[in-house]
C-alpha cells in the first residue's frame, strides 16, 4: 500500500469521526440521558490514530539554514570535590518539573494506565516545560551552554515521582533531540533540531530493544545493509504517532544509530500492550527495506546505551521514592490489634530497608550522571547503577505491595501500578536518554 493510499484511509477515518460527532450534536436525547461526554470520548478514541497519523505525515523536516560544523556542548566544569548538590539552575528546573508531576501526571496516572495512552494535553504541557531542550546547545535554540546529563537525571527522577509511564511518554522526544545534539552532524542538526525547539515538538522515539529473550543491545538482529534497515524493534514509546525515529542497528563494524523518518511504506507499527509503562503507548516497529541515515559512530552507540540505562535508573528513583512516600503514612495510620502496624518490627524494618536501598540507588546514579556531565568515564558507574536500580527497584515495588496487604493488590491504591512499572527498569533499553 502506498503512502497516498495509507494517508487516504486515515483521512477517511477522520471524516467518519467528524460525521459521527455531527450526528451526536444533533441528537437531543443524548443530553437528557447524560451520554454526550462518554459518546464523544468513544468517537475520539476511535479516530485518534487517524488524526495523529495524518499530522505526522504532514510534517516535512528540512534545513532552514546550513551549519558550518556540528555544535557540541562542552563538558560541565567539575568542582574538584565529591559534591552532588544540584546547581541553582538545576534546582529551579527540578522544582518546576516536580510541581508538574504532582499536579498533572499523578492525577492522570490511573486513567492513562487504563487507556494505555498519555493525554495530548499532558504531552503538550510537558513540551512547554522545555524537556526536549535540555541537551540542545543554546546556539541551536536550546537552553544550555554545557553538557547536562545530570540535569536529565534530576528531571527524569522528578517526573517519575508523578507517574513512570507518563514520564516515559513525555521524555521520548527529548531522547531523540539529545541523540542528534550529541552525535548528529551539521546537516542532521540543522534539519531536525529546529522542530524540537519550536512550539510544536514532534513525537519521536529512540528504539534499541528487540523482541527476543536475553536481549543484548550490542548484538542486534536489526541490520543496516546497502543503505536499508531490516528488523523489528520492541516496546517503543508513542511509536504510532512518531514523526521521527532514532534506531539502533547492526553493521559490519558494529552496532550504530540511524535516523529514520517513518513515512515510508516499509515502516509498520503494531500495538504491544505490556505489563507496565502502559501510559507510554508502547508499540512494535517493523522495518522492511527502510532507508536510514547513520547517526554517530560505533563508540557513540555504546555511550547511547549507557546514557539510556542511566535515564532508566533515574526513573526508578522517582517511582521508588513515590512508593516510600506512600507506604510511610499508610503503615503509621493503618491499625491492627489496637495499634499502628508500623509498631511491628517486620513492617518497620521493611519501610526502613526501602529508604536505605533508595539512598544507595540515588548515590550511584547521581555519581554516574555527574561524571557523564563532566566528560569523565562513567561506564563502571552506569553499570553499577543499572544493577542496583534493577534489583532494588523491583524489590521496593514488591515491598510496597506487601506493606499494603490486600490493598496492595487492588487498583484503589497506586502501588500495584508502581510495582508493574518498576519491573521494566531491568528490561528496557533506549526510549529515554540523559
Amino acid at each position: 500500500m502506498s503512502i497516498q493510499e495509507r494517508t487516504h484511509g486515515r483521512r477517511d477515518a477522520i471524516g467518519v469521526g467528524v460525521a459521527l460527532l455531527n450526528r451526536l450534536a444533533q441528537w437531543r436525547a443524548i443530553d437528557r440521558l447524560g451520554l454526550r461526554k462518554p459518546a464523544e470520548r468513544a468517537v475520539f478514541e476511535a479516530t485518534k490514530t487517524g488524526f495523529r497519523t495524518a499530522g505526522a505525515l504532514s510534517r516535512r523536516f528540512s534545513a532552514a539554514s546550513k551549519l558550518a560544523a556540528p555544535s557540541r556542548l562542552p563538558a560541565a566544569k567539575g568542582t574538584g570535590r565529591f559534591d552532588l548538590t544540584p546547581t541553582e539552575d538545576q534546582q529551579m528546573m527540578v522544582d518546576v518539573v516536580r510541581s508538574f508531576a504532582a499536579d498533572v501526571l499523578r492525577p492522570a496516572a490511573a486513567a492513562a494506565d487504563t487507556t494505555c495512552t498519555t493525554e495530548p494535553e499532558v504531552l503538550e504541557s510537558s513540551a512547554e516545560l522545555g524537556l526536549s531542550l535540555i541537551e540542545v546547545p543554546e546556539e541551536l535554540g536550546g537552553i544550555v551552554t554545557e553538557r547536562s546529563a545530570m540535569t536529565g537525571v534530576l528531571v527524569a527522577e522528578a517526573l517519575a515521582h508523578g507517574d513512570l509511564g507518563q514520564a516515559v511518554a513525555c521524555l521520548a522526544p527529548s531522547a531523540v533531540s539529545t541523540a542528534i545534539s550529541l552525535w548528529g552532524d551539521e546537516t542532521q542538526q540543522a534539519t531536525y533540531l529546529p522542530a524540537f525547539t519550536g512550539s510544536s515538538v514532534p513525537a519521536a522515539a529512540l528504539a534499541l530493544l528487540e523482541p527476543r529473550p536475553l536481549f543484548d543491545p550490542f548484538e542486534l538482529q536489526t541490520r543496516f545493509t546497502g543503505g536499508l534497515l531490516n528488523g523489528v524493534k520492541s516496546l517503543v514509546p508513542r511509536a504510532a504517532e512518531a514523526e521521527l525515529f532514532v534506531i539502533g542497528a547492526q553493521t559490519d563494524a558494529g552496532p550504530r544509530l540511524f535516523v529514520v523518518e517513518p513515512d515510508h511504506p516499509g515502516v509498520t507499527i503494531e500495538a504491544e500492550p505490556s505489563m507496565g509503562l502502559r501510559a507510554a503507548s508502547l508499540s512494535r516497529v517493523l522495518l522492511t527495506d527502510v532507508p536510514a541515515v547513520p547517526l554517530g559512530s560505533v563508540e557513540d552507540y555504546a555511550e547511547c546505551v549507557r546514557l539510556s540505562r542511566l535515564g532508566w535508573c533515574a526513573l526508578s528513583l522517582g517511582t521508588a521514592r513515590a512508593v516510600l512516600d506512600y507506604v510511610t503514612p499508610y503503615v503509621n495510620e493503618r491499625t491492627a490489634f489496637g495499634e499502628p502496624i508500623s509498631h511491628r518490627q517486620s513492617v518497620a524494618f521493611m519501610v526502613a530497608n526501602i529508604g536505605i536501598e533508595l539512598e544507595g540507588m540515588k548515590l550511584v546514579t547521581y555519581r554516574a550522571g555527574s561524571r557523564a556531565s563532566q566528560g569523565l568515564p562513567f561506564a563502571r558507574e552506569a553499570a553499577l547503577a543499572r544493577r542496583l536500580c534493577t534489583e532494588k527497584g523491583m524489590q521496593i515495588g514488591t515491598d510496597g505491595v506487601q506493606l499494603l496487604g490486600g490493598h496492595g493488590f487492588v487498583k484503589e491504591h497506586p502501588v500495584e501500578r508502581w510495582y508493574r512499572d518498576l519491573r521494566a527498569i531491568g528490561v528496557m533499553e533506549g526510549a529515554v536518554l540523559v
